[in-house]
């Protein structure tokens, strides 16, 4: 494999082609339908799957014998399902599945002036707006590694493409499609993911483990309506106090550390191992990439704490709230009912439905006051903890990292979720994984001035072609 060709190749079509179509895909306000539950009366979604299909179409052949169909179960939203016959491989049933998906997260507030979610703005090697790289890239970059394999002869095993529109709210129609689609995708023996993040912009980042999550509404009510604080407080408890005092039993304020056992587990000692070598490789960037405000600082010293609080240990967030007026209109008025959205991550192999057993048996049990207290739990997602490398791919990173970027390859877990790596773990135990992705420092998804670092997505592409390739070469080998 020539590597400056590959880097030429994909060089080219990302400014030629995906650029330009990523340009477009911004553009189209195609959210999630946790957050758009009217989203197929809307049409956003039909566009941005007829945006992607009229793109690959028009590459496909180039593959002879590729297939691309529209998948839509009823009730559900599409899947595009991609299927490219391996050349020359020794072995049929030999699959590579290349995921993505392209639902967005909503708009959020807080965009730099010019900026917008559904505003695409390219300015240097950065590409503004919801969606570019979260996770819109992941079929343009991967059909575009194919495409350089094909551009030099290089041949692969069969490879799937499964683009998913749903994962953004926790790819709750995604067990149905790969269940239905199970005879198509056959049983892949390597699983290529580009919707993670990177520690930075200069080398490959192999995400090792993906936080689950437990998340509800509390909600405490000690009024049917609201009354005069002046002639109820100190005769009925605030239910913002009882809120405060309720998350104290599942998390200390003081240190933010979570007090329920049961939402912790024995971090491998090989994830230590990588943590404290991706704190030494980061620096102060491990904190130093999040906009912190003032002299805010960070709830450790210990860099290589830190790595392992966002990916192996339990760490809560109050996400919402409601019953609380905006300032301006809050009057002197003892509130009814206080209402937060909690949002509980957990380390990658804690059982999330256990967790949030845990969380609501802590927070309803012996309400303060015997006030209405009730925790409104959502569907828990369960992590996920990689497999250990095959001596073949763990070669094979190396070398796509040193190729496209001139440097190692570097290993962490990610604090997000991403369903589908636990349900393919489930389904297909012996199978290897990579997963990589262009969320590196202050790229802010799901936050305002998301961007997309294009040379991130460009030597991602690349890596992911010599990945595909020497997959192919340790069979024939």
């Amino acid at each position: 494999m020539d590597s400056k060709k590959i880097a030429g190749f994909v060089d080219g079509i990302w400014e030629d082609s995906i650029v330009p179509a990523l340009t477009d895909y911004i553009r189209i306000p195609n959210k999630s339908p946790a957050f758009d539950p009217e989203w197929e009366a809307h049409g956003h979604m039909a566009d941005a799957v007829s945006l992607m299909t009229a793109w690959a179409k028009d590459k496909l052949p180039a593959f002879p014998g590729a297939s691309l169909e529209v998948v839509q179960l009823k009730g559900r939203t599409p899947v595009i399902f991609i299927e490219i016959p391996g050349q020359d491989s020794t072995s049929g049933d030999d699959t590579v599945l290349l995921y993505g998906h392209l639902d967005k997260q909503p708009e959020f507030t807080g965009w730099n002036e010019g900026l917008g979610p559904w505003t695409p703005v390219r300015d240097g090697d950065r590409l503004y707006g919801r969606g570019g790289a979260d996770d819109g890239y992941a079929m343009f970059g991967s059909l575009a590694a194919l495409l350089a394999l094909k551009d030099q002869k290089i041949p692969h095993a069969r490879c799937v493409v499964l683009i998913e529109a749903c994962e953004e709210s926790g790819s709750y129609d995604l067990p149905a499609y790969v269940d239905h689609l199970a005879p198509r995708i056959g049983d892949p023996t390597l699983v290529v993911c580009l919707d993670s993040g990177c520690g930075n912009y200069d080398q490959l980042w192999l995400t090792t483990s993906l936080r689950g999550i437990a998340a509800g509404v509390l909600e405490v009510r000690v009024l049917t309506e609201g009354v005069h604080s002046g002639d109820a407080s100190g005769i009925v408890p605030s239910s913002f106090r009882i809120s405060r005092e309720l998350l104290s039993r599942i998390e200390d304020e003081a240190s933010g550390r979570v007090k329920l056992d049961a939402l912790y587990a024995q971090v491998p000692l090989e994830r230590i191992e990588q943590a404290k070598a991706a704190a030494r490789v980061l620096g102060d960037a491990v904190y130093s990439k999040l906009p912190f405000a003032g002299g805010t600082a960070p709830m450790s010293d210990d860099l290589t704490e830190l790595v392992l609080n966002r990916t192996w240990r339990p760490q809560l967030a109050v996400i919402g709230a409601a019953g609380l007026p905006e300032p301006a209109n809050a009057g002197n008025v003892l509130l009814p009912v206080t209402k937060t959205k909690l949002s509980m991550r957990l380390p990658p192999t804690v059982d999330a439905d256990k967790a949030t057993k845990a969380m609501k048996t802590a927070l309803e049990s012996e309400p303060p006051y015997d006030a209405e207290v009730a925790f409104h739990a959502e569907q828990g997602q369960s992590g996920w903890n990689a497999p250990a490398l095959a001596p073949w791919l763990k070669a094979a990173v190396e070398n796509a990292s040193e190729a496209a970027f001139g440097k190692p390859v570097a290993h962490m877990g990610e604090g997000g979720s991403i369903p589908f790596m636990g349900m393919l773990g489930a389904k297909f135990p012996k199978t290897q994984f990579v997963i990589t992705g262009v969320l590196g420092p202050h790229s802010n998804a799901h936050g305002p001035n998301e961007f997309l670092h294009i040379p991130t997505g460009k030597r991602v592409t690349q890596a992911i072609a010599h990945i595909v390739a020497a997959h192919f070469a340790r069979e024939v080998n």
